[in-house]
């Protein structure tokens, strides 16, 4: 049985071997890897840049913790996997963590950081999205020649009397309901809004932001934007139309559409009886709803299986024949809703549990700037290795949680990493490629 004492504790031996544990390792933690943070940080300048762009409104004179080392202290935390604020009673005496965000001291308390929340505003909000887009331009050696940008909304429940939380009845729960836009896997937009909103609310503006920027950076560019029947609104594709933007969304179905296509689904539909296999086929349509200026082009997934009719619509401007431009471009928007869940479940952008509105946007784009740092060691140091495509919570298992002694003195700082780690070599290459150029 268990002896247990304030020093440590005494377990059941192996063979003849006693089993004693006792605190008295010194200085050592569980995430050695907080050293690729930091030089991911560094070779993007990426909380620097966020810092600069906030102002800090408290006297100096009785300031100890500097608004970086507060943004590094809790961003970093959330690429630990350490989401609440509570956490950091604790962190903040972490060894590993003060040495990734350049101190040698005491970090940030609870409150401290909890202040630091509530006072972002608007501003800080805008200035922090800025901050995301000049980094996602920055991020390419050359002009691009097109861009997919995916704007996708999502439910982040709540369970208290937060402001702006309102019952959503598709997701039968009180929620907030955030606006997110990628590219690719580098995410450019994360809005915070209320649920009692049309799910397009304000994509639109949005949008015209984004496209504005993007083609002051790249003139050529071509831009397609991607969604689902969310974002299909006749006033934003007439938009597109204007500005030399393609689209491919979604289209709910309606009675109209589906007489449309009738005759050819009951062709596939007695195909499908005969065969007793899935039957699929693209059909292409000419469509005008009551509420637009003009037709445009439909492309219909005609689809039956043994559990009946299965039809989907696109509405897209782009040319080509319709299966690769349902399949390989449109479907491809799947891929937006796993980097959604990587924050949500991996980072925690679900955590909107303070009171005040922009407390909660705040902690939405902290998760978004723990996420850019987790993406840009995917992208930039782990492209052709085994986990090139590996979620931020893998990579927190597998390259964060790293057991270290640390060692400390006047002359340097020394990490005494796990001889056991499984992956030194990989995290030696990480570590090379990450180096500022």
């Amino acid at each position: 049985m268990t002896e247990c004492t304030p020093e440590g504790f005494d377990f059941p031996p192996l063979k003849r071997r006693r089993i004693e544990a006792r605190f008295s390792g010194g200085d050592i933690t569980s995430d050695g890897g907080l050293l690729l943070l930091r030089q991911a940080d560094r070779r993007l300048g990426l909380l620097e840049a966020v810092n600069a762009k906030l102002p800090d409104a408290r006297d100096p004179r009785y300031v100890k913790h500097d608004l970086l080392t507060l943004l590094r202290q809790r961003v970093y935390a959330l690429c630990q996997g350490y989401e609440d604020l509570n956490d950091h009673d604790q962190l903040r005496g972490d060894p590993a963590l003060q040495t990734a965000t350049g101190q040698d001291r005491m970090l940030g308390s609870a409150p401290t950081l909890c202040r630091l929340e509530n006072r972002m505003d608007r501003k800080a909000a805008i200035a922090i999205h800025q901050v995301l887009v000049e980094q996602f331009i920055a991020s390419f050696a050359e002009p691009p020649e097109e861009l997919v940008l995916d704007f996708d909304a999502t439910d982040d429940r709540v369970h208290g009397l937060q402001e702006g939380r309102f019952f959503h009845g598709y997701y039968d729960a009180y929620c907030f309901l955030p606006l997110y836009v990628f590219c690719g896997e580098q995410l450019l937009v994360s809005y915070l809004r209320p649920s009692k909103i049309d799910g397009a609310k304000h994509a639109w503006a949005i949008l015209a932001l984004l496209v504005r920027r993007l083609r002051q950076a790249w003139p050529g560019v071509d831009i397609i934007f991607r969604g689902d029947s969310g974002f299909c609104r006749h006033r934003m594709l007439g938009w597109c139309e204007r500005h030399g933007v393609h689209y491919i969304v979604g289209l709910a179905r309606n009675r109209r559409l589906e007489a449309m296509v009738e005759q050819p689904m009951g062709l596939i539909e007695r195909r499908q009886q005969l065969t007793g296999k899935k039957q699929r086929e693209f059909f292409p349509l000419i469509y005008r709803a009551n509420a637009w200026s003009k037709s445009r082009r439909v492309i219909a997934k005609l689809e039956v299986t043994d559990k009946g009719r299965n039809p989907r619509f696109i509405l897209t401007d782009l040319p080509g024949d319709g299966q690769p431009l349902y399949e390989r471009l449109y479907c491809a928007r799947g891929e937006m809703e796993n980097r959604i869940k990587e924050q949500q479940l991996g980072l925690f952008a679900d955590r909107t549990s303070a009171h005040h509105w922009w407390a909660n946007q705040f902690r939405l784009l902290l998760s978004s700037l723990a996420y850019m740092l987790m993406e840009s060691i995917r992208r930039l140091a782990l492209h052709d290795t085994e986990l090139a495509h590996a979620q931020v919570g893998t990579l927190r298992l597998k390259l964060l949680k790293i057991g270290a002694v640390i060692l400390r003195n006047t002359r340097r700082i020394q990490f005494l990493l796990s001889s056991a780690f499984a992956y030194q070599r990989l995290f030696c290459t990480v570590a090379e490629r990450l180096v500022p150029g």
